[in-house]
C-alpha cells in the first residue's frame, strides 16, 4: 500500500495524461467548428458585399437579366448601325456579348465585380472577348462621350438624372436605347416590343430637344 502511495505504480503516471488527452478532444473540435464558421462568414460576406453595397446607393441598377426578346429588340433598334456600343449597368454581359456578335465594339460598365468577372468569362467562352470589354465602375463617374450607341436598363428613379448626364456628354451622332423604362423628357424616335420587353430608341433630335427645353 505504501508503495502505491509513494508513486511506484507506473499506472499513475499514465492516468493524468489520458484524462488530459480526452479532455482536449472536445476543445479541438470546438476550435475547428469555430474556425469553419468564421471562414464561412468571411466567404459569405465577400460574396454578398458586391450585391448589397450597390443597393445602398441612392440610385442603383438591380441585376435583372435581359430576356432573349429584349436582346432581339435592342439589336432591332440598332440595326444598320456600327461602331462603339456601351451597356450601362451591363449585369452578366449578355447585351454586350450579343452586340459584339453582330459587329459592335462593345463595352459594359458594371458596379458588381462578380458580374464583371462572369461577363469576361462568358465573352471568352462565346469567342467575342477581342471585341468586348467590361469595367468595374460607377456609371455616374464615367464619361460616355466616346460611345455612339448607348444601351441602358434603368429604373424610374434614375432616368431623369441619367437623361441630363447623357444629354450633356453624347455626340450628335449617338443613339440611345432605353429598356424597360423610357426617359421622362426625351421623345423617342421609335420603339419596339410590348410590355416589359419594350425598348425605346432616341436619336440626336432628342438630345437637341432636351437642350432647348433646358435653355427655356
Amino acid at each position: 500500500m505504501s508503495k502505491i502511495l509513494s508513486g511506484q505504480n507506473p499506472g499513475q503516471d499514465v492516468l493524468p495524461l489520458t484524462a488530459c488527452d480526452e479532455g482536449s478532444r472536445p476543445r479541438n473540435w470546438g476550435l475547428l467548428a469555430t474556425g469553419l464558421l468564421g471562414g464561412s462568414l468571411v466567404v459569405l460576406y465577400s460574396i454578398a458585399t458586391p450585391f448589397v453595397v450597390p443597393a445602398m446607393r441612392k440610385h442603383c441598377l438591380p441585376f435583372v437579366p435581359a430576356t432573349s426578346k429584349q436582346i432581339d429588340n435592342v439589336l432591332s433598334v440598332l440595326k444598320g448601325r456600327s461602331g462603339s456600343l456601351v451597356d450601362i449597368g451591363s449585369g452578366d454581359g449578355r447585351i454586350v456579348i450579343a452586340a459584339a456578335k453582330v459587329g459592335f465594339k462593345a463595352v459594359g460598365y458594371e458596379l458588381n465585380p462578380w458580374l464583371v468577372w462572369y461577363s469576361r468569362y462568358h465573352a471568352w467562352k462565346a469567342g467575342v472577348h477581342h471585341n468586348t470589354k467590361f469595367y468595374i465602375s460607377d456609371l455616374w463617374k464615367v464619361n460616355f462621350s466616346q460611345y455612339t450607341n448607348v444601351v441602358i436598363f434603368g429604373v424610374p428613379q434614375m432616368m431623369l438624372q441619367l437623361e441630363e448626364k447623357l444629354g450633356e456628354e453624347l455626340q450628335l451622332e449617338a443613339k440611345v436605347v432605353a429598356c424597360r423604362f423610357p426617359f421622362p423628357c426625351w421623345k423617342p424616335s421609335h420603339s419596339v416590343g410590348e410590355g416589359i420587353d419594350t425598348v425605346w430608341g432616341y436619336n440626336s433630335e432628342s438630345f437637341r430637344m432636351r437642350g432647348k427645353m433646358t435653355e427655356l
